[in-house]
C-alpha cells in the first residue's frame, strides 16, 4: 500500500489481510504474495543466497540475478519464511559491513484453540472437534460464533498445503433455561466446556482431516488433490469468519479478529512496501521481522525466542562483507521496535488503568513503559519514538500498567536479551484485547504505519 494511503483505504486493507490470515501460515503466505507483487524476492534457508541478498554489489550493480538492486540508487528486497514467520527487508545502495538494521518486530499467531490428535470426537448424535486452549483466549468470546479450522497439512513426503474450512464449528452456550445463574458468574471448563460442534453423525464413521484434506488450497491448477491417509502431521487452530466492520457514531471504530498482533504486521508490511517503493542513498536497512508463537512464550524456532532473526542478519551481514566484528558495530548500530497491541482505556472498567496514563482510540499508537523491563522501552528509546512521531506529524500515548495489575511482555524485551539492540515497544491500542473480536479506532493503524515507513529510513 503507497505511504499517500489514507487511514479509511488503510483499515480497508487491514480488513482484507486479516481475511486472508486465519492462520499464521496463511498471514506469512499472503504477506510474501504482496511482498512478491512489490518486486521482493523470496530466499529459501536451505538455499546459498545470491551475493545482492545483502543489498546490491554496487552502485549500478547486479544482485545475483534479481531486479531488486540492478540500479544506481535502488534496494535490494527479499524476504524468507519459517513456518508461520517471516522476515523481510530493504538494503538501501551504499550499504556497508557496518551498517545498522532498524528492526519493525511483529508477531503473527493469536489467541486461540489447536486442533488436538485424534480431533474427531462427539456424542449423543454430535460431531465435535478434539481442540487444545493456545495461548490466552477470552473464552466466553468465542460462543456462539461461526468458526473455521485453518493452518497448515504436512504430508508424509514432507510437501505442506494449507487449508482453511470457512464456517464450520461453534462453541454453543447452555440456555438461560438450563442455567439460572449464568448470568451472575459463567464459569467454562477448558476441557468439558470447549469442544466445538461441526456436524451431527457417529464419529466412528467421520473424518475431520479428510474435510481439511478436501479443502486444502492447491499450489498450482494442476495439483493433485489431498489424501488425507498421507497426512502425516498438522498445525491447525480454530479462527472466527465474521468479518471486519467499521461502526460506530462518526465510522470511528474497527472491529476485527486477531488484531492482535495482525493490525501491526500489516503496518509494517505496508511500511516496509513503501519505503522499498522510495529509495533513498544511505541509512539503515529496513527489517519487518513477523514472529510466530508469540502468544505461548516465543519459544520455538520460528518464535522470537528462537535463532530466526539472528540468522538472518548473520546471512546479510555476510552478503555485505562484514567481518564478525564488522558485525557486532553493525548490531551495535541497530535498532528495533517492538510492534504489539496495548490497551486502550475501558470506560467501565477504568480503576484496572493507571489513574493518570490512559489511552484511548484514535489519539495515537501507544508508547509502552514499564519499570520491570516486560517492554523493553528505555529513555533513549522513548527519546526516539517521539521524535520519529513529532516528524511524522501524528500523536502518540504512553501505556504504563496500573500497579497492582500483572504486565503483559512482548517480543521486545526478547530480541533486546537476545541481541544486544535497543528496544522500544509500542503499538495499536485495543479494547477486547485476547477476544475472538477485538476493537481499534480507525486512524490508529494508518498512524503506525505511517511512522514505521519514517522509522525503516532513520537512523537512531
Amino acid at each position: 500500500m503507497p505511504s499517500s494511503a489514507t487511514a479509511a483505504d488503510h483499515i480497508q486493507d487491514l480488513g482484507a489481510y486479516v481475511s486472508a490470515s486465519p492462520s499464521s501460515f496463511h498471514a506469512v503466505q499472503e504477506a510474501a504474495r504482496r511482498l512478491d507483487e512489490s518486486g521482493f524476492t523470496g530466499l529459501d534457508e536451505l538455499q546459498a543466497w545470491p551475493a545482492g541478498s545483502g543489498g546490491p554489489t554496487e552502485p549500478g550493480g547486479t544482485d545475483g540475478g534479481t531486479d531488486s538492486g540492478t540500479e544506481s540508487g535502488a534496494a535490494g528486497r527479499f524476504y524468507v519464511l519459517r513456518d508461520g514467520a517471516l522476515i523481510a527487508w530493504v538494503t538501501p545502495a551504499g550499504a556497508g559491513p557496518t551498517t545498522g538494521f532498524n528492526i519493525l518486530g511483529t508477531h503473527t499467531d493469536s489467541p486461540s484453540f489447536k486442533l488436538k490428535p485424534k480431533p474427531t470426537t462427539g456424542k449423543f448424535g454430535w460431531l465435535q472437534a478434539g481442540v487444545e486452549v493456545y495461548g490466552g483466549p477470552l473464552l466466553n468470546s468465542w460462543l456462539d460464533r461461526e468458526l473455521q479450522l485453518a493452518g497448515r497439512l504436512v504430508m508424509l513426503d514432507g510437501t505442506q498445503r494449507l487449508t482453511a474450512t470457512g464456517p464450520l464449528l461453534r462453541f454453543s452456550q447452555l440456555a438461560i433455561h438450563l442455567d439460572r445463574a449464568v448470568n451472575d458468574g459463567l464459569v467454562l471448563d477448558k476441557q468439558q466446556h470447549m469442544n466445538p460442534v461441526f456436524g451431527l453423525g457417529d464419529p466412528a464413521g467421520e473424518d475431520l482431516l479428510a474435510l481439511l484434506a478436501a479443502r486444502a488450497t492447491a499450489p498450482d491448477p494442476g495439483s493433485a488433490p489431498v489424501d488425507p491417509a498421507q497426512i502425516g502431521g498438522y498445525d491447525v487452530v480454530v479462527a472466527d469468519t465474521q468479518p471486519a466492520a467499521v461502526f460506530g457514531a462518526k465510522g470511528e471504530f474497527f472491529a476485527s479478529a486477531r488484531l492482535d498482533n495482525l493490525s501491526a504486521t500489516h503496518a509494517g508490511l505496508a511500511a516496509l512496501i513503501a519505503h522499498a517503493g522510495t529509495p533513498v542513498d544511505g541509512g539503515p536497512i529496513a527489517v519487518l521481522a513477523a514472529f510466530d508463537h508469540e502468544e505461548i512464550g516465543s519459544n520455538s524456532r520460528s518464535g522470537a525466542c528462537g535463532p530466526f532473526l539472528e540468522d538472518v542478519l548473520v546471512r546479510i551481514s555476510d552478503g555485505l562483507g562484514a567481518s564478525v566484528s564488522q558485525r557486532r558495530q553493525a548490531l551495535a548500530a541497530s535498532f528495533c521496535v517492538s510492534a504489539d497491541a496495548g490497551h486502550a482505556v475501558h470506560p467501565n472498567y477504568a480503576e484496572r488503568h493507571d489513574p493518570v496514563n490512559r489511552p484511548v482510540l484514535n489519539g495515537g499508537p501507544l508508547l509502552k513503559i514499564n519499570a520491570n523491563q516486560r517492554y523493553a522501552t528505555d529513555a533513549p528509546g522513548a527519546a526516539f519514538w517521539a521524535r520519529l512521531c513529532g516528524e511524522a506529524g501524528i500523536p502518540y500515548q504512553e501505556f504504563v500498567s496500573n500497579n497492582v495489575m500483572p504486565c503483559g511482555s512482548t517480543i521486545g524485551p526478547l530480541t533486546a536479551t537476545r541481541l544486544g539492540i535497543r528496544t522500544v515497544d509500542v503499538g495499536v491500542p485495543l479494547l477486547s484485547m485476547h477476544s475472538a473480536r477485538e476493537l481499534c479506532g480507525v486512524e490508529d493503524p494508518h498512524r503506525l504505519a505511517r511512522v514505521s515507513e519514517l522509522f525503516f529510513r532513520t537512523a537512531a
